[in-house]
């Protein structure tokens, strides 16, 4: 009866250490953002969810040589607004604009390279726009 009792307490510290050593679920790191769900959220219902935009109100993503173009240029409209479209500065993270932007410039027949949540940073420190979740920042929107 020692023995099996000995046996026992045995698997249980065992399993007590693996589950010390196992890595933490909160370790985990979170996911990417969802590029198309972003856009789907705050940029379809002017551009639609087929990039086609609305003729004479909302522009085309699709097949847009502007939106293939330098990431610059593509990234300031959303920092900075154009033309009739707000800017979204204090909307969206630079971690969801670069998913956004890098889901627009694949999708709809567009075959252009992603932009990364530093690209935007350093593009909203080179325009002086405020930085996302600053105190600078308003509630304009």
């Amino acid at each position: 009866m020692r023995d099996t009792l000995l046996k026992a307490a045995m698997v249980i510290v065992a399993g007590f250490a693996a589950a010390a050593t196992a890595p933490s679920r909160a370790q985990t790191p979170a996911p990417a953002a969802d590029g198309k769900a972003l856009f789907l959220k705050n940029c379809a219902a002017c551009h639609q969810a087929t990039g086609k935009g609305i003729p004479g109100a909302f522009p085309a993503l699709a097949g847009s040589k502007f939106v293939t173009g330098e990431h610059a240029d593509v990234a300031t409209v959303l920092l900075k607004g154009r033309g009739g479209m707000p800017d979204f500065s204090e909307n969206i993270s630079d971690a969801d604009m670069a998913a956004i932007l890098t889901y627009v410039r694949s999708s709809w027949g567009n075959k252009a390279d992603a932009l990364t949540e530093a690209e935007v940073l350093k593009l909203r420190d080179t325009l002086g726009v405020a930085r996302f979740g600053s105190p600078e920042m308003s509630n304009k929107h």
